[in-house]
């Protein structure tokens, strides 16, 4: 067995105490980011080095977790605003489901 002197040990100890520490809080500051609103959230995200968030973080769970939200099924639908597709105006959501029904596709139909 290979036998370490108090030194290294020391060394070894304070290492790895030093690799948890960084993992942890960089952790905290990834989720941290997945609770911010999507601006915050793409600026954290475009300072990160290349894939190293997504090899060393079970980014995924955390996402999902964080981007979870509280609604139920048949709960009303949050009101927001969104710029029109040729940005002249706003429309907000609530305005527009007193006129007629909304769908809202997020994504290619084609």
């Amino acid at each position: 067995m290979l036998k370490l002197s108090p030194f290294v040990r020391r060394l070894l100890l304070r290492l790895l105490v030093g690799l948890i520490s960084g993992y942890v809080c960089f952790g905290a500051c990834v989720w941290w980011a997945m609770h911010q609103p999507p601006e915050t959230f793409g600026r954290v995200m475009a300072r990160m080095p290349g894939p190293i968030p997504f090899l060393i973080f079970p980014f995924e769970t955390a996402w999902i977790h964080a981007r979870a939200g509280t609604l139920q099924v048949g709960d009303r639908a949050p009101d927001f605003s969104l710029l029109k597709v040729d940005k002249s105006e706003r429309v907000q959501l609530s305005l527009l489901s007193q006129q007629q029904p909304v769908v809202l596709v997020f994504g290619s139909y084609t």
